[in-house]
């Protein structure tokens, strides 16, 4: 039980890390390596000085949606961590971490929601930059893809944990 209860701390922390880095990274379009857009920014890089020139993302209605769901599915997966610890320290003895579980199971549905809104209007939210069609989707979409069975299977695992002593 005890190797089950650091698989589930490890894989929530893991995940929660991978939703982060997919929110605030900017990595969600790329054309050629030297463009990409993100959920914030979109950003060139700059042969001359080494840098990366980043403005402003154009807001659109697809766009905040897809920002709100990412930023609530971080929400909903820290609270899930921070309940998890507080009732391993004040539940009883063969409790079930239910609300843990519902928290990171709607974190999943949030983070698949905004990845499939994503998927499905790409060319609305990128609508004003270059041709879509000569880039493709970055490292940070495929995370945020990845985040979902992975916020779902801990969400399970926490639904079916019984506190041991």
């Amino acid at each position: 039980m005890a190797y089950l209860l650091m698989f589930v701390t490890l894989l929530h922390l893991i995940t929660l890390a991978m939703l982060f880095i997919a929110t605030m990274e900017k990595s969600w379009w790329v054309w050629d390596g030297m463009e990409n857009s993100d959920l914030w920014y979109n950003c060139r890089f700059d042969n001359m000085t080494g840098t990366w020139l980043c403005s402003s993302s154009k807001e659109t209605e697809w766009l905040q949606a897809v920002q709100v769901l990412m930023v609530l599915a971080v929400v909903f997966s820290s609270v899930s961590f921070l309940v998890f610890l507080g009732q391993l320290f004040t539940m009883s003895k063969g409790g079930l971490f239910y609300f843990t579980g519902l928290c990171q199971i709607f974190a999943g549905l949030t983070a698949f929601s905004a990845a499939l809104i994503y998927t499905l209007h790409n060319k609305e939210i990128l609508h004003d930059l270059r041709e879509l069609s000569l880039g493709h989707f970055g490292y940070c979409f495929f995370l945020a893809w990845v985040c979902v069975p992975l916020l779902m299977l801990s969400g399970i695992i926490y639904i079916h944990l019984r506190k041991k002593e």
